[in-house]
């Protein structure tokens, strides 16, 4: 008795498959690519503010006047610490020349300023901008890792549907008739797998990162305001 020869390797399938299939399988490449390249940018973004901070944190602690700061601050450009300085100092900068300003009566003549509520509200403002920035894009990956089983799901239904087809037009379950329809489900399923998987790793990763930078701003505004309240503005 001779034997039906059938190729089910992972290519033909995808070149045999219907065009519900190949447009699933084009769906689950292209988020995949995407997520990719969302990894690469984010992972360098993520990279490039934990040194830029490293440097302008040591900066800051160095320096023994905000004007001298604030004038080297646009050199710090990755930096989020850096921005959020330079948010609170402009809004000081208003602060001080608003009719709130009162001079102290010792001899040092340094400003005691009004409107800490205001300081209290940049800062705010400018950690949730810089908080924001770094989770841009990040509901790609969240979307991806949820989405992408499901996505595949949906090939890998259409593909036995086809196979239960095709047995019902030939009335024969001969591995010939089956296989291409198993063989292109299957292979939906593992796309949809291998754009799911890296996406859920990347997404847990930079979510983990983007919370360890949200708590150093955190810890730095709670530091730079509390030197603001002590040295400039009234008690």
């Amino acid at each position: 008795m001779n034997q039906v020869s059938v190729n089910t390797n992972a290519f033909d399938a995808i070149l045999q498959a219907g065009p519900i299939v190949q447009l699933t399988l084009l769906i689950l490449v292209g988020l995949s690519i995407l997520c990719w390249a969302i990894g690469w940018t984010k992972w360098r973004q993520l990279k490039n503010i934990q040194e830029a901070n490293e440097v302008f944190s040591a900066r800051f602690w160095k320096s023994n006047s905000l004007d001298s700061l604030y004038e080297e601050v646009d050199t710090f450009r990755d930096s989020s610490l850096a921005r959020v300085f330079k948010a609170v100092y402009v809004e000081m900068k208003k602060l001080a020349e608003s009719p709130h300003l009162n001079k102290s009566g010792d001899d040092s003549d340094k400003p005691q300023l009004a409107g800490i509520d205001n300081l209290e509200r940049v800062l705010r403002k400018s950690t949730e901008i810089e908080i924001a920035a770094m989770e841009k894009r990040l509901p790609i990956l969240a979307t991806t890792g949820s989405t992408g089983p499901f996505i595949g799901l949906f090939g890998t239904v259409w593909g036995i549907m086809s196979s239960f087809h095709k047995i019902g037009q030939t009335g024969s379950a001969s591995l010939a008739v089956v296989a291409p329809g198993i063989s292109e489900a299957l292979v939906a399923t593992a796309i949809g797998l291998a754009a799911a998987i890296p996406a859920v790793v990347l997404y847990n990763n930079f979510v983990s990162r983007i919370r360890h930078e949200e708590i150093d701003l955190n810890n730095f505004s709670a530091d730079f305001l509390n030197i603001v309240k002590r040295n400039f503005f009234k008690q």
